[in-house]
Order: structure tokens, then C-alpha cells, then sequence
């Protein structure tokens, strides 16, 4: 048996765990949104940054990571590490379309709790451009993490427009 799970940030480009192979996928139901705001990895307490998070709408393109059996219970372990830091995320089984044959899986992701105090998915386009600016914590710049984010759902053959829009204005 084997396990997935769905990356649409960093994950995408970043996993840090071990997997058997990874794939472009879809999950619907879902967007990919800035609308976390940072005080650990992309920003600090003084200089908030924003980290995406998956928040209600049409769709969002990210990759897929099989895993194998023997590895999940330390990929699991990781993730919850990485991921529930300050418990903005809720843990969440999803199906997901891969892209090469179509085929749904079930998948393992984290999807952002509106109602936590981080959750900034009502900030208008210039307060982003702010966060996402002026972000800087433990895992580098916020301007990095869009930017590379931005370029891996390129060369994947996806194009979210809203965050390209967003790393042009950078």
C-alpha cells in the first residue's frame, strides 16, 4: 500500500521527504491563496510575511507525492512538524486528479482554517504585495518562496494567474 500526498506551495518544490515518484495533479474544491500570515518561516513577529494556504474555491494545480508504506509514518511525522506549527492548517484526506491518466487519489494536505488568527484571505491585493515584500523568517524571503512557487507551476504547465500577476508586481 502506498500513500499521497498534495503539495501547492513549497511542498511543490521543496517535499523534504522521501517519496516513490511525484506527479502534476488538480484538486478541485480548493484554491491556492496567500492568506496566511507568516511570523515563522516568511516572515518574523515584527515583519509578517504571508504562506499560502488551500481556501474554498474552483481549483488548484500543485504535485502529487506518492509514498511508500514503510516511509509514512515518519513522512507523516514530518509533515505534521512542518505544517501544523501554529495549528493554521487543518489535516485533510482530498482527492486529486493526476495529471498523467486522470486517475483520482485519495491525497493527505493541509487546508487553512479561516478561523484561526493567521487566516488573512480577506487582504486586498496591495496589503499582499506589502506581506509579501517585506516577509523574511527561517525559510528565506516571502518574495522567494512566490517567486519560485510561480516558476515550478510553470515548468509543471500550469499557469495561476492571479499568482502570476502577483510575481510580476514584484
Amino acid at each position: 500500500m502506498t500513500h499521497w500526498v498534495f503539495g501547492y506551495g513549497s511542498l511543490i518544490w521543496r517535499p523534504g521527504f522521501s517519496f516513490l515518484r511525484s506527479e502534476p495533479a488538480r484538486l478541485d474544491g480548493y484554491r491556492r491563496s496567500l492568506c496566511v500570515l507568516s511570523h515563522k518561516y516568511r516572515g518574523t513577529v515584527e515583519r509578517l510575511g504571508l504562506v499560502f494556504g488551500l481556501d474554498v474555491g474552483d481549483y488548484c494545480h500543485g504535485m502529487a507525492f506518492e509514498v511508500a508504506e514503510e516511509h509514512w509514518p515518519e513522512t507523516l511525522a514530518y509533515l505534521r512538524e512542518r505544517e501544523q506549527v501554529t495549528m493554521v492548517y487543518i489535516e485533510k484526506q482530498v482527492s486529486v486528479i493526476l495529471a498523467s491518466n486522470q486517475t483520482a487519489v485519495e491525497a493527505l494536505t493541509y487546508v487553512v482554517d479561516a478561523n484561526h488568527p493567521q487566516y488573512a484571505g480577506h487582504l486586498g491585493e496591495a496589503s499582499v504585495l506589502h506581506y509579501v515584500r517585506q516577509g523574511h523568517g527561517e525559510a528565506g524571503s516571502c518574495v522567494d518562496y512566490v517567486l519560485q512557487t510561480a516558476k515550478h507551476l510553470r515548468h509543471m504547465g500550469f499557469a495561476d494567474t492571479d499568482l502570476e500577476a502577483l510575481a510580476r508586481q514584484i
